[in-house]
């Protein structure tokens, strides 16, 4: 067994795990503590110093394992990217809901750099990392379901036997008779919809905070097409008579005032636009009707074209920090 992790380089993922976590973390507690500055539900403000001080650790164990590996330290987002003075964007119940989209995001981050870590460091820290953010969970639901305002998927009733695919019918969509939905096509349709809520009420609010024009056309472009993409999502649910999650944008404030930079409100859109493909591209693996797998690729397709305009625009603004490359050997050649 490795006893000491000194004389081992971080590797490739293991660097990609803790830049990642930099950018994320660095952000997050900044976004924790202007809602800290806001907040009146005493449940909700614990929930904030809990997860703002999770931030906070994050950053500081990052910071001194990448300078014990001789790395550059990224410069992430600072104290100049938040304005806590701005009056509040978001009401209570909202700041919940957004926290806890973002620890469902943590818990799938966290989930997966703890499988491709290897120093045992890093193994264990990210494996304290994921019991900080189940912890955090907890915390959330709990609340969120004491003041109802949590919207459960849909119950099924329970079948009175097992039963054995013995058609391929099974799997048709566009043609034929379509079977009813299953409880994983259930499963991702609803969460994905739910998660598509939160980049809605962001792009609402930050769009009527923004200094920058071309960031709030940006900004509205993704609203209407997160809604398109949510009413495309509840549609399948209604279509078998099943609720679809609750609505967040009456719960957005009338500020004007922006309590983020453009670079932090156009980094967490595009960051969380990003992951949106990958959650969708977990609900596509899982689905065994062929018109939900047809709607998920579309789905990806549109949301990926999105994020790399995001991303145009956070390179004209010279604001996307380069993640660590790997060695350049044909420039290493000619300079040789």
């Amino acid at each position: 067994m490795e006893s000491t992790h000194d004389h081992v380089r971080l590797n490739a993922s293991e660097l990609a795990n803790l830049w990642t976590q930099y950018q994320n973390d660095s952000m997050s507690f900044l976004v924790i503590s202007y809602f800290l500055e806001k907040v009146e539900d005493q449940d909700v403000r614990e929930i904030l110093e809990y997860a703002g001080g999770l931030s906070k650790s994050h950053v500081e164990k990052i910071t001194k394992f990448l300078r014990q590996a001789s790395y550059p330290v990224p410069k992430g987002f600072s104290e100049k990217d938040v304005n806590r003075e701005a009056p509040p964007l978001f009401s209570d119940h909202l700041t919940l809901y957004y926290m806890y989209i973002m620890t469902l995001h943590g818990l799938t981050g966290y989930a997966a750099a703890t499988g491709t870590s290897v120093r045992a460091d890093q193994r264990s820290y990210f494996i304290q990392c994921n019991e900080e953010a189940m912890k955090l969970y907890d915390k959330i639901v709990e609340v969120m379901v004491q003041k109802g305002i949590f919207s459960r998927p849909p119950n099924l009733n329970a079948p009175s036997h097992i039963e054995f695919v013995n058609n391929q019918n099974y799997l048709n969509g566009w043609v034929g008779k379509q079977r009813p939905l299953n409880a994983i096509e259930i499963d991702g349709l609803f969460f994905n919809a739910q998660k598509l809520m939160v980049k809605i009420v962001l792009e609402v609010g930050f769009s009527q905070v923004t200094s920058s024009k071309e960031l709030r056309k940006f900004f509205q472009r993704g609203e209407k097409l997160c809604q398109q993409q949510v009413e495309i999502l509840d549609s399948i649910l209604s279509k078998e008579n099943l609720p679809a999650p609750r609505k967040w944008e009456s719960e957005i404030t009338n500020s004007t005032t922006a309590p983020f930079s453009n670079k932090l409100m156009l980094f967490h859109v595009v960051s969380l636009v990003s992951t949106a493909a990958g959650f969708y591209g977990a609900a596509l693996s899982v689905v065994q009707r062929r018109d939900l797998a047809v709607q998920y690729a579309r789905l990806i397709g549109q949301i990926g074209l999105y994020a790399e305009d995001g991303c145009n625009l956070l390179i004209k603004n010279g604001w996307l920090e380069q993640p660590p490359l790997t060695d350049d050997r044909e420039n290493l050649a000619r300079k040789k």
